[in-house]
């Protein structure tokens, strides 16, 4: 059970990395990709907490599709964090 989960974790990380790509490409800011995959840090967290509760069973099981979201955050931050970064950098070239 918690190797699905895991693969669900990557999976979904995958997919919300590959949409703020293309969310970057579109709109050429680093903010809108990282607010795109804080978005979908939300959805898939809940589609990981639905998907949880209809394989185990069990109240407690939404705390597995809490954690998918978690990591998602998590990712969603140093997205976050590289825009900044990218920002104060671009700023000090221009200077």
């Amino acid at each position: 059970m918690a190797t699905f989960f895991l693969i669900l974790i990557g999976f979904f990380i995958i997919i919300s990395n590959v949409v703020g790509f293309i969310s970057y490409k579109k709109k050429k800011s680093l903010y809108a990709a990282a607010f795109t995959i804080l978005i979908l840090a939300a959805l898939f967290g809940a589609i990981g907490g639905i998907l949880a509760l209809l394989i185990i069973r069990d109240a407690f099981a939404i705390f597995y599709g809490l954690q998918v979201g978690y990591y998602l955050l998590i990712n969603s931050a140093i997205v976050l964090l590289l825009a900044v970064i990218v920002t104060v950098i671009k700023q000090y070239n221009n200077k």
